[in-house]
């Protein structure tokens, strides 16, 4: 069973960044916000790995996550000073 995974504010511009720079579609990528429809807890595939806690506030929900809207305008980061920069064509 897939878990939807969700993750905190401050790092959704990294990973839509990222997804999008992978998938190769040429765009920016998406961010949505999302309502856990039952628990969730830490995602144990990022947390207490190498530092203690949940330092990227990741977290998953073997519930559904109700879609209540899409963060349309956000600030990106420039492909060269990107975290994801490596994976952006050239």
């Amino acid at each position: 069973m897939t878990n939807p995974l969700f993750s905190e504010a401050r790092f959704l511009v990294f990973w839509a960044e990222l997804a999008a720079a992978l998938a190769e579609i040429g765009e920016r990528g998406h961010i949505y916000v999302v309502e856990p429809s039952g628990p969730f807890e830490d995602d144990p595939n990022v947390t207490n790995k190498k530092f203690s806690g949940n330092r990227t506030q990741s977290y998953r929900s073997r519930y559904p996550l109700r879609v209540a809207g899409e963060v349309v305008s956000w600030p990106g980061h420039d492909p060269e000073g990107s975290p994801c920069g490596r994976f952006h064509s050239r």
